[in-house]
């Protein structure tokens, strides 16, 4: 049987033409693919516009479904998702990213960075720390130490925050001198709860040494002369501390004429708050320190009669009062009460940043977590 070459010239024009439109079919899914791609990614950008994080989110991963390869819509999602609070999801997406094998350098620093960030925003901070150490050397090295930094300290892991800190010194992210002796301060307290009192000690006598302008150190070192029975050199400490930092003297003024009194020199704490209040604005515990060492009531009242003159104050007007001594008339009690309890506020600390208030003074805020933030004055004085 002859085989008909007439088929073989049919069939060859056929497949071109199938071929062609095969090629065409391809050739609009893809254009069309291309088309949807950033419509969705461009809807994306309209909702975050109109802060509408959840359809962003769908748009995105359209967009990401459409075009798995592009970065930069990872990230975008991967953002979104911890702004969101669904942190397990950003972990995912940044993972993935850094799993990829084509990705650049700098997307995977990038990566690595943004997967820090979600198990920082998630709590996970044995894991952020691991994420953050391996930043080291990155153009993200700064900002990953600065992170560090508020996890040691949130953990209380004062020797590496101690060892980022002197890290961060040199890298032009301001002075962490102060800082530093913050830390050193916490390591005393730490080793004086242990009992190795000998230690915190001579930690402490170096600090102020090397940071003498570190009012918390002085502070310390008093409390922990003053906790070993060396009465003495605490009011030295305290003494000292009035010379390097007068601002912080208001803080001890108290314990100041209360260590005189004790050593039979109450002379010395009357000078030192004496000449406080000639070079500084008044003071309500200065002038409450100073009139606890006066040798009568009336002198003391004299005092806080001063202090309204210069400055206007319902503390010190109070005390002014109580000085001449309320009777025990039910009325009298009745305005006593009226003024502890107005005055009460007043008697507080305030948080500069964040505006925390509380009775004690803090060196480190609860509520912001930061330091020196607290004034050394109350809120009436401020």
């Amino acid at each position: 049987m002859e085989f008909d070459f007439t088929w073989l010239l049919w069939a060859l024009p056929l497949a071109f033409a199938l071929g062609w439109l095969a090629s065409r079919f391809d050739l609009r899914q893809w254009r069309l693919e291309g088309r949807q791609a950033p419509r969705a990614y461009f809807r994306g950008l309209n909702h975050l516009l109109n802060e509408q994080q959840d359809q962003a989110i769908d748009a995105f991963i359209e967009a990401v479904q459409h075009d798995p390869d592009t970065s930069e819509l990872h990230f975008a999602l991967g953002n979104l998702f911890r702004r969101r609070g669904d942190y397990d999801r950003a972990v995912r997406v940044h993972e993935h990213l850094l799993a990829r094998g084509d990705l650049s350098s700098k997307d995977r620093e990038r990566a690595q960075h943004a997967l820090a960030q979600d198990f920082l925003k998630a709590g996970l901070l044995d894991r952020a720390e691991t994420a953050l150490l391996s930043l080291e050397g990155t153009a993200f090295e700064s900002e990953a130490r600065l992170a560090l930094l508020a996890i040691y300290e949130r953990t209380r892991d004062w020797d590496k925050a101690a060892a980022i800190a002197q890290r961060l010194e040199g890298q032009d992210q301001g002075s962490f001198r102060q800082r530093l002796a913050h830390y050193r301060c916490e390591h005393a307290d730490q080793l004086r709860k242990q009992g190795r009192t000998t230690e915190a000690l001579a930690l402490l006598e170096t600090l102020v040494g090397q940071v003498p302008d570190s009012a918390r150190a002085w502070i310390s070192l008093a409390d922990m002369r003053q906790s070993l029975g060396h009465t003495e050199s605490a009011l030295e400490a305290l003494e000292a501390l009035a010379r390097h930092v007068p601002q912080h003297l208001p803080l001890v003024a108290h314990n100041l004429a209360l260590w005189a009194r004790l050593c039979h020199q109450p002379q010395r704490a009357t000078a030192v708050l004496t000449a406080y209040r000639s070079a500084h604005l008044p003071s309500l515990d200065v002038t409450q320190a100073l009139a606890s060492l006066q040798p009568d009531a009336e002198a003391g009242r004299r005092l806080y009669l001063e202090h309204l003159q210069q400055e206007p104050s319902l503390v010190a007007a109070g005390f002014w009062l109580a000085g001449g001594g309320f009777g025990n008339e039910p009325s009298e009690q009745l305005v006593k009460q009226a003024i502890d309890r107005a005055c009460d506020p007043l008697k507080r600390y305030r948080c500069a940043a964040c505006g925390f208030e509380a009775r004690q003074y803090f060196w480190q805020c609860p509520g912001c977590q930061g330091w020196d933030t607290y004034p050394p004055k109350r809120v009436e004085e401020i």
